[in-house]
Formats: structure tokens, sequence, C-alpha cells
């Protein structure tokens, strides 16, 4: 690697502590993709674009590059936070060309595969098996040709294509339009079936497709967990139709909201995009995704989410929350109790309203605050980050007026007054460096970044109108789990060929 290569590697500041980024440059796109947990251990794949002599530049994203191709970066994990990266073996040396979205997937002989979008002439989808459970090494890949379309006349299944088994039949659908559905016995035979869906809801806009998709069952129902490109992270949910072979969605939600800057005619939504997701040894269901244009004017395009866990609640609506394993990181608790915040005589004007809680000295933390129900109702309140005299910080507020919880200038979906009478309001804040993600009761989850994160460490508390009392206020320090990261940097068995 030359030092100009080496120069373009993420500096030791900008490492994060606790969240998954490839070691190397910055990389567009970096969707995660085939997961699985296999004798013990969690693998997950990422896309790196590289230099490649071999493909046709149709994806060229800078006109000086030389041309560019894109491989499926292998790491692996024994808890979904310490990860070590393993040679690629997903590249374009060995499958003859690049490699775009897929998801990962068991046969019916329990062999891991992966289904995937290939960057060949023409270009097409493929599947490939692996030849061990380690994953280092795969068996040819080889072409998905479904016979039949809507006319009759044969289809291509063409970009981030999904593949899963019901009974003893694998489906297949692709971000095509309306999204058709194929089937296959031997994943080698595949015929049509018609639409994947048996209706459209009223909150999809005509155009939004369904790239990304993971397909699985959850809680009772199906969820599909998908974007779109302009929009960024959504799922359905919904149940399989075996008599027609379709999925029925019943409800539809957003995992990514716009923020401010963000262009109304030009979508370019994409915080927490291009979603994978796994069964973990216990069966809870994993999913990450890529932060595409979360990070700040640091051009790191490398990083994925927290792990979340999905599961549905009793009435069916999702669950999210930070993935358990994360409590393991914790260190040096501050346990603060029964903190009761005032608000400002007149909080039109000149007072923020501000009220100092504690210092956060270091750089990754858990807070999690708890506030009885009743507290909540009718109230706007919440908690600033990076906070001094001179600096708001970044703000994680609750609005009552809006039914939406904000976290610097994103909003998203999220009414207090949903939770019953007996559940507490639940805030989980993780910041690590730059990156704050919050989990809310477990009915919501937001990031983003703050790249001003060193210019003070304060944690304020604020409320509107009236007073609020937090219960608890619990703050771990979190200790680091990137040292896999710093020896792929050191010895980068990752690099795919170039030639």
């Amino acid at each position: 690697m030359s030092i100009e290569e080496k120069s373009q590697y993420v500096s030791k500041e900008l490492a994060l502590n606790f969240h998954l980024m490839h070691p190397g440059g910055d990389s567009a796109p970096g969707d995660p993709n085939p997961a699985y947990f296999l004798d013990g251990t969690y693998h997950l794949h990422y896309i790196l674009r590289h230099p490649w002599h071999g493909e046709q530049p149709s994806r060229v994203y800078r006109p000086q590059d030389k041309v560019r191709s894109y491989s499926f970066i292998h790491v692996t994990s024994p808890d979904m936070l310490h990860w070590t990266w393993e040679p690629t073996k997903l590249q374009p040396s060995f499958t003859g060309h690049g490699m775009f979205s897929g998801t990962g997937f068991f046969t019916k002989e329990g062999r891991p595969a992966a289904i995937y979008a290939g960057l060949s002439n023409p270009r097409n989808s493929y599947i490939i098996v692996a030849k061990n459970n380690r994953l280092s090494c795969w068996e040819k890949p080889f072409p998905v040709l479904p016979k039949g379309g809507p006319s009759g006349k044969d289809i291509n299944l063409l970009g981030d294509p999904d593949c899963f088994l019901i009974g003893d039949t694998y489906y297949a659908f692709s971000a095509a339009n309306d999204v058709p559905l194929f089937k296959s016995t031997d994943l080698k035979n595949w015929a049509y079936v018609g639409p994947m869906f048996k209706h459209h809801l009223p909150d999809v806009a005509i155009g939004e497709d369904v790239s990304c998709a993971n397909f699985f069952e959850l809680g009772g129902k199906w969820m599909l967990l998908c974007i779109s490109h302009q929009f960024g992270c959504r799922y359905y949910l919904g149940e399989w139709d075996p008599e027609v072979e379709q999925f029925v969605p019943e409800t539809h939600e957003r995992m990514n909201w716009k923020r401010p800057h963000q262009g109304i005619i030009k979508t370019e939504y994409r915080d927490f995009f291009a979603p994978e997701s796994l069964l973990a040894a216990d069966g809870r269901r994993i999913m990450w995704a890529w932060l595409c244009t979360a990070d700040p004017p640091l051009n790191l395009k490398s990083i994925q989410s927290l792990p979340r866990e999905l599961k549905l609640a009793d009435d069916g609506s999702l669950r999210i929350q930070p993935l358990r394993e994360l409590e393991s990181l914790r260190y040096s608790a501050k346990i603060l109790k029964e903190i009761t915040v005032s608000s400002p005589d007149r909080p039109a004007h000149d007072n923020k309203g501000l009220q100092k809680i504690t210092n956060l000295d270091g750089d990754a933390f858990e807070i999690r605050i708890t506030i009885d129900h009743k507290q909540t109702l009718r109230k706007r309140f919440g908690v600033l980050l990076f906070t001094n005299d001179e600096n708001d910080g970044l703000p994680i507020v609750i609005h009552p007026e809006t039914r939406t919880i904000r976290l610097g200038t994103v909003e998203a979906p999220f009414d207090v007054s949903n939770l019953s009478d007996k559940e507490d309001l639940d805030l989980r804040i993780f910041i690590d460096k730059y990156l704050v993600e919050v989990f809310a009761s477990n009915r919501q989850a937001v990031l983003t970044t703050y790249a001003d994160y060193q210019s003070a460490n304060g944690l304020s508390a604020y409320c509107f109108g009236t007073s609020i009392t937090f219960r608890k206020i619990e703050i771990w320090k979190l200790r680091p789990t990137n040292e896999g990261f710093f020896e792929a940097q050191k010895n980068p068995i990752w690099e795919p060929d170039a030639e």
C-alpha cells in the first residue's frame, strides 16, 4: 500500500469507540450485507468500492478516479461489538464481477448462501454458496435467470435482490418496478409468481422503490425491512398469504427522516440507509444500517449504526432497542436521582431555561434517563449534550405539540401520551465521539452527528412552561471495542485485489 493510500485511512482522532466503521478511507456505498450467526461467531459483510482493472466504469463516482469495482468486506465477532477483519473472499477477482447489495440466507440443507446484484455484463443477480461455516471458501456464483413475467416474457431479477425460504420453496424478489416475485425448489430454476405485494399502502408514495430488502418472520408477522432510495430506511409489517404467494402489508413506518438542510426536490434522506439483519444465537432479530449521509463534514462514509434488536409488542407494533450486549461495556457508573428541572419565568425571552446536570469527561457514554409517565404529559422537555456557558450543544427534546422527539435537527415521530400509565419514559443515549444515537422507550430510535463535540462537555436539562422531575439519570462510561479496527489498519488483510 502506498503512503498516499495510507494517508486516506481514518485518523485515530476520528476513529469511533464502539461503532463498526471501515478502517480504510471513505467508500460509497458502504451497505451492510450478508450476515449470519455460525458456530458461535457472527459474520457481517459490507460493500467497499476499490480500484479494479476489469470493471466497466458504470458506477464511477468521480471522473478522476481509476476504474472501480465493489467487494464484500468480511468481519467477524463473538458479540456483534468486537470485530475482526478477515481476508476478503467475495471480490471481483473471484466472482468475475463487482458485487452490489443483496442478503444472506440459509439453504434447505442449512448452508450459508447469499443473493446479490452482480455488476456483470449483462447485469444480473447471482447466488453464491459457502463451502464452510467460516465463510473462508465459496463456490463460484451462478446467475438467477427466472422464466416468465407479467407479459409472458422473461424478465431479469436485477437490483438489490432478497431470497427467503418458506417450507421447501425459495422465493426471490428485487427492486424492480412492481417488485416481481419468483420461486424455485433448487435455487437454479426460477419461475415467475406475480407481484410481491398484494396491495399498496396509502402512506407510500408512487415511485418509492423497495431496495436493500430483507424479508423475514417476526413475532408471528412478516417484516419487510428495506429502503426507498429517496427517503431512506423503512419497514412494513403484515402477513404472508400462502394461497396467492404474496405479502399482505398492514402497516408501514419510517426509520429515517429529513433534516432541514436536505432538499425537497432532490431527496437525499439517507442518514439511516441500506439495512441488513440476522438471527442472533438466542433468536433475537438484529439489524444494522449504513449511515450514508449522517456523518459530519469529515467524509467518512463507512460507518454502521449500532446493532438494534427488533421485536413485536403485544399490540403488534414494532419495538426497537439497543443491542443488550452493549451493557457489557459499561463502567464507572454515576447515578443521579430525583432531579427537578425548573422552567424559566419567561421562557420566550433571553433566559434559556437550561439547568446544568453534570460534566461528561470522556468520549464514550451511555446515559439512561427515567421519568415517571405522569410527569411527561403535555410537557416539552429534554436534555442537551456538549453544553457550557457559550454553547447550547446538541438538544434531545420531547415535543408534545408535534408528537415528536428531536435530536439536533432530526425530528422523528414519538408520542409520549401513547405510553401506558404503568410505563415510564425511558431514554437511552449513546455517545460515541461525534455520533449520537437515542432510543425512546423502545418505540423510536434516532441518530445524528455533532462535529463540534469537543468544544464542551456539559450535560444540561431543559423544561418549558413548568417543571419536571427526572426520577433517575444513570451515566456509564463505555469501554472501546475498536481493537480490531486498529489492527486492520496496521495489517490490512481485508484489502481486495486491484488487478
